[in-house]
């Protein structure tokens, strides 16, 4: 009996560049040692550069995106700009995932919706982590955002780091290799897992597992736990290899 091909559908901030690579590859991976197969389309939003006004007027175009990726009868959407979701205030996450899916049951392909932030805060609980560290390559203001989003979900930020790289295409160009070096000026005490990328826009999957290795506590990244949660929608087995414990297949 031939194995199911799943599509699934991503929608993309305009600048984003990681989101279509990580994301694939991970399920690619998986598809070296399970059965199931992916195909991957992508509707894109306006957005140049990390600030609120353009996040704010990007995530209104969302709508649009849900809506043509229903036409192409995806089975599962990711929404793929955390910062944009949480900006909009707290607990939003779950209001852009309702509303959004809504437009696929209105086109008569319903289909379930997960964004990255949400995605990432269920990720965190799921391994029952109470308290992390992370890296945003946000500025300052926004990473104080993400960070009180966090926060209010219930999970303590011990520490964190800004980046501060404004334009997205940036963000998309950063070199994963520098996350092994900067991951050590963040304070990881007493933390239950550490946040190696709190943006699915900075690559940061060549470096998870290593990461993990090096730290002794699970690491995950927004496109870790967008895959994860993905998987879940779809009732897949939570696996992909080298992508971190929360993707080892426990959770």
């Amino acid at each position: 009996m031939p194995s199911r091909t799943y599509r699934i559908g991503q929608i993309v901030p305009s600048s984003n560049t990681t989101m279509e690579t990580e994301i694939p590859a991970m399920l690619h991976a998986r598809m070296g040692v399970r059965p199931e197969r992916f195909t991957f389309h992508s509707s894109r939003m306006r957005m140049k550069k990390v600030v609120k006004e353009e996040l704010e007027a990007m995530d209104r175009d969302s709508d649009r995106c849900a809506l043509e990726l229903s036409d192409a009868r995806v089975d599962v959407l990711g929404y793929a700009c955390l910062v944009a979701i949480m900006s909009m205030g707290r607990g939003y996450h779950r209001v852009s995932a309702e509303r959004l899916h809504q437009r696929t049951v209105e086109n008569q392909a319903a289909a379930p919706v997960v964004t990255s932030a949400g995605a990432l805060v269920d990720g965190l609980k799921v391994l029952g982590a109470k308290r992390i560290s992370i890296i945003c390559p946000y500025m300052k203001p926004l990473t104080r955002l993400v960070v009180d989003y966090i926060e209010h979900e219930g999970i303590e930020v011990r520490d964190f780091i800004a980046l501060e790289i404004p334009d997205n295409l940036d963000v998309g160009r950063h070199d994963p290799e520098r996350l092994l070096d900067i991951y050590k000026q963040v304070d990881r005490t007493g933390i239950d897992a550490f946040v190696a990328s709190a943006c699915v826009q900075m690559p940061s999957l060549p470096v998870v597992q290593r990461m993990q290795d090096a730290v002794g506590v699970p690491v995950v990244s927004a496109a870790v736990c967008t895959t994860h949660q993905m998987l879940d929608r779809l009732g897949l087995e939570r696996f992909v290899p080298n992508a971190g414990a929360l993707l080892g297949g426990g959770y």
